[in-house]
């Protein structure tokens, strides 16, 4: 009980700490063909520091991954991808509104 009432807390202080969040889209070449491909993206990207969450998407050929610039930038993940294969053009790359 005390330990899910630390987590809690926790939780609470780091939700006021005020950090702003980015959301950058990227499309990576070369294209994404499946499922296996969006596999690989997101189970490399999750260890990237600042990273906290990836989205895929194969229709539209993007992948949307929301971070903390304050741990992270758009060169530094673009730079993630380049290891794992995949270029990167940046779609968009802005502050994650909150709610």
């Amino acid at each position: 009980m005390k330990a899910k009432i630390l987590v809690t807390l926790f939780a609470l202080i780091l939700g006021m700490s005020g950090s702003n969040l980015r959301v950058l889209i990227v499309t990576p070449t070369p294209e994404m063909h499946c499922e296996s491909c969006e596999n690989k993206i997101k189970s490399n990207m999750r260890f990237e520091k600042g990273v906290k969450k990836i989205e895929t998407s194969l229709e539209r050929q993007e992948v949307t991954i929301t971070y903390d610039p304050k741990k992270n930038n758009v060169e530094g993940l673009q730079k993630a991808m380049k290891k794992i294969g995949y270029d990167t053009k940046v779609v968009s790359d802005k502050e994650l509104k909150k709610k």
